[in-house]
């Protein structure tokens, strides 16, 4: 295999399609959506890559992968020195090579992308990682590290959680993650619908950092069964990935009807608890014929498309601005579309009708228009007198996101908070408590899976000196 192409015969390949499930097919099923690239169209694809010495790509990545490394090892058909590449950087590479949102952040940098269409960098970072989980045995051993004789606990199983304990148990460390949950994973598990991540993936990659020497005990509350304080006592650090759980509520009259749903509870009855796909399976969970999602985040799109797999007839998206301005993935608005999900715009709701028995019957929506730009630069939605939109509806998800769960942080009057009852950290990653570390949406408020786990990378680093100077 050749990885010797001039630049103009890079330019004359054409970006590599992910095939995918027919979308009538999948919009009735959780099988996984994207197949993966074959090995010939991912070699193809990353002989794409322009070789440029600036890097950009790197820069876009939260966690910083060495991207021209592995993409260069792959054109050359070195699949074990791409996965050992990617595997050193990345704790969760399968993961992150199905929901991370490169779009926006490497694939937005690169070079490549400025002459035509980027590197499918994401692309490419999933093929080599499923590669790697199936052919374990053409892998060089990962070397353990000598115990350094420092025990940390990592509280959260989720992204920020398992990066922290990748990261840290290759320095030496003895890391105990305790997970609230009865499973591993946090909000990949219970979050992420497994047409986007199959179960299968989660499973493989923990194991893969428990075969390192990471140990993992569910069901511990912090905060219930265990205080911040009793960890303090007990480990040298401690990294709080404890998530951002806790709704926010839309505050309209009949959200507490009966088929109103926070996002959360609605995915996790899915996800984690199997409602709605087996038979088997007693989990209770409203499926809806007409299904109402407020919000345009990836959230959302999650609902919307697991409320067409439970059978709703009509799902739909409810929000405030235009689809242009939505934060969903683009790749994720696409596949909602082709499975037949619908698109409310410039609608804001105001109330929630039932009937006589309390059951969700409609959701009525303020008509919006696009305005002045606000802060963030984009048009601020205001309303159009008089206008209102009315929806049937017998299922409305709130998927307007989500804020601090402060079981944790009533237990830790210490723990200095922001007004939003985030943890505040410093650019360390450290908290106003000596030795203790946060990362992650419990930081963040909601955000992405790759920020979190940029966020553990970050906080890793900064434990590892903190340690070595106690």
């Amino acid at each position: 295999m050749t990885n010797n192409l001039s630049p103009k015969e890079r330019l004359a390949i054409s970006r590599a399609l992910m095939p995918a499930q027919d979308p009538v097919a999948r919009s009735r099923n959780f099988k996984e959506v994207n197949l993966g690239l074959d090995e010939e169209s991912a070699i193809k694809e990353a002989q794409r890559c322009l070789l440029c010495k600036s890097r950009n790509c790197v820069s876009g990545c939260p966690v910083g992968v060495s991207i021209p490394e592995f993409v260069g090892a792959l054109a050359e058909g070195d699949l074990a020195k791409a996965a050992t590449i990617l595997q050193r950087d990345n704790a969760l590479p399968a993961v992150c090579g199905r929901v991370c949102p490169q779009e926006a952040q490497c694939e937005a940098e690169c070079l490549r992308g400025k002459k035509g269409e980027s590197v499918a960098i994401g692309n490419l970072e999933r093929f080599v990682a499923d590669w790697a989980l199936h052919h374990p045995q053409q892998l060089a051993p990962v070397e353990t590290a000598k115990s350094r004789g420092k025990k940390v606990a990592v509280v959260g199983c989720g992204p920020a959680g398992l990066t922290v304990a990748g990261e840290l148990i290759g320095k030496g460390h003895d890391i105990t993650i305790f997970e609230a949950l009865h499973d591993t994973g946090g909000v990949l598990r219970y979050g992420i619908p497994e047409f986007r991540l199959p179960k299968e993936i989660i499973d493989i990659e923990i194991d893969r950092l428990v075969a390192r020497g990471v140990k993992i005990e569910c069901n511990v509350i912090i905060g219930k069964t265990l205080t911040l304080d009793d960890l303090q006592k007990e480990f040298d650090a401690v990294f709080l990935g404890n998530g951002a759980g806790l709704p926010v509520l839309l505050g309209i009259p009949g959200e507490n009807l009966n088929g109103v749903y926070a996002a959360n509870e609605y995915l996790t009855r899915v996800n984690l608890m199997g409602a709605g796909q087996s038979e088997e399976c007693t989990t209770p969970i409203v499926r809806g014929k007409r299904v109402a999602v407020i919000g345009a985040g990836n959230t959302a799109m999650d609902c919307v498309r697991t409320a067409r797999r439970l059978g709703a007839e009509a799902a739909m998206i409810v929000y405030r601005r235009e689809e242009a301005q939505m934060p969903a993935r683009l790749e994720e608005v696409h596949h909602a579309k082709e499975e037949g999900v619908q698109f409310v715009m410039l609608a804001s709701p105001l109330e929630i009708g039932g009937d006589t028995d309390d059951w969700v019957r409609w959701l009525r929506c303020q008509k919006m228009m696009l305005g002045e730009a606000d802060a963030s630069g984009r048009r601020r939605p205001v309303p159009v007198e008089g206008e209102t939109i009315l929806l049937d509806a017998d299922v409305v998800i709130n998927a307007l996101g989500t804020s601090a769960n402060p079981l944790l942080t009533a237990t830790a009057p210490d723990l200095v908070l922001n007004r939003w009852g985030n943890i505040t950290v410093d650019a360390n990653a450290a908290t106003s408590l000596p030795g203790v570390f946060a990362g992650g949406d419990i930081v963040r408020g909601g955000a992405t899976v790759i920020l979190a786990m940029g966020d553990g990378k970050r906080a890793a680093q900064s434990i590892d000196n903190y340690l070595k100077s106690s």
